[in-house]
This record gives C-alpha cells, structure tokens and sequence, in this order.
C-alpha cells in the first residue's frame, strides 16, 4: 500500500527536553546534535524520508488526516545518541484512552489508532535511517575500554 500525500513541515525538535523522559528511549550521553538534525530535516532529509515512507506505509488517507489534524507531525522528536553511534527518536502516538476522549470524528477504531501509532514508529525509523546513512558525518565520540572481554 502507499500513501498519495504532501510531506507536511518538518518537526521543531525539542531543544530543551531530555531524552531519558521518553518511555521508549535510553540515551547515555548529553550532547543531542538537535539543532544540527533540525538543519539535515530542514534541507531535505524529512522529506525525503517521508517519501520512502509514504511509499510503502500501511496509513491510509483517512489516518493521516487525522495524524495532520491532530497535529501529532510537530510531536517527532530526533536526537543523536552518541553512545549508540545512532539517531534516536521519539514518535508520537494515540493514547489508549482516545475513545474516552473523543480525539477525532474518524478515530473510530483500534484498527485505525494501531495503524497509526505503528505507521509513525516506522516513519520516525525511517527518517533516523536516513539522517545517519546520508546526513551525518560526524563520529561518535564514545570509545570502549580496552579492557571489554572478547565475546
């Protein structure tokens, strides 16, 4: 399946936040690089990360619509974790409660709150993908100790 859509504007990352917040991430290290990943995104790696997405992505057109309304696009946040030689990412989601809160008038299923929630994990593995294989040139500065055991 593939998704007929725009790239919306990049995300603004979170300059101020830490990482180690995130449920889902666990960055040893303090230097994030956002403001030179908002840089790569800014000149052409969020779109064309979109684009390889949006090519393959099982979010449909009535999904991404309400991704777009909900605004949940701004929420990605990106950032270098040094030690793991990587980008990690944050990537919005819907909240398991979004029937009680009535988020949206075609949020009318798990399936589609699955799809999405899984559809913007794959689009912020897919923008990190391309931000460390084609944006970044800089080393991680983490060395081992000599003194690792051989495995």
């Amino acid at each position: 399946m593939s998704l007929d859509a725009e790239a919306p504007d990049p995300p603004e990352l979170r300059h101020a936040l830490d990482p180690d917040d995130y449920a889902d991430a666990d960055v040893m290290g303090d230097e994030y690089r956002r403001e030179e990943l908002e840089a790569f995104l800014r000149d052409g790696a969020w779109e064309r990360s979109f684009n390889e997405w949006s090519e393959h992505t099982d979010v449909g057109e009535t999904e991404w619509g309400i991704v777009l309304d909900l605004g949940l696009v701004s929420e990605f946040d990106f950032f270098w974790d040094d030690f793991a030689d990587r980008v990690g990412y944050h990537a919005p989601g819907l909240p398991e409660d979004w029937r009680e809160r009535d988020l949206h008038p075609d949020l009318d299923s798990w399936g589609k709150v699955s799809a999405i929630n899984a559809g913007l994990t794959e689009l912020g593995q897919v923008v990190s993908d391309v931000l460390k294989e084609e944006y970044i040139d800089w080393e991680s500065e983490f060395e081992a100790p000599d003194d690792l055991p051989d495995f």
